[in-house]
């Protein structure tokens, strides 16, 4: 019998729902109001710019995008070359904006828990099959490139 696997787009969803449902029944202080919160839009709108081109990158170089599954190619170019993980920058970014839109402190504690559970499940287990996969030219970037930014 084969288990599904939750994906990332998931997990970001339930952030989100969460963040939101947070921000209604206990929203704790208000960080921003007003026009300031449409600040929101910049990191909202970067990350999905950041998923889609990185994305793009991956299917022009034919390898997975998935998680878990095996790369065919190890892939520095694009904003590969600014991090090694720009999808979960991506992910990363998108309950950020969405965090300041809602403009209280709630939501916050869902964006840092969501960080912490892209790293532990997702990308330390991802760099680990790259590096198995790859050897040097992954430790090689590695070195050169920071995980997140």
């Amino acid at each position: 019998m084969s288990t599904k696997r939750i994906l990332p787009p998931t997990y970001l969803l339930a952030a989100l729902a969460l963040m939101v449902a947070l921000h209604l029944l206990l929203p704790g202080p208000r960080l921003l109001s007003g026009l300031f919160t449409l600040l929101g839009l910049v990191p909202l709108l970067a990350g999905v710019a950041i998923n889609l081109v990185a994305d793009g990158e991956f299917k022009r170089l034919g390898t997975t995008v998935k998680p878990g599954e095996e790369s065919t190619t190890l892939v520095t170019t694009g904003v590969f070359r600014l991090s090694r993980n720009p999808m979960y920058l991506g992910f990363v970014l998108v309950p950020v904006g969405v965090a300041l839109q809602l403009g209280t402190l709630t939501p916050w504690i869902v964006v840092l828990a969501f960080v912490v559970l892209m790293d532990v499940l997702f990308i330390r287990p991802e760099e680990d099959m790259l590096e198995e996969t790859f050897g040097q030219a992954f430790l090689d970037y590695k070195r050169r490139t920071r995980r997140w930014l």
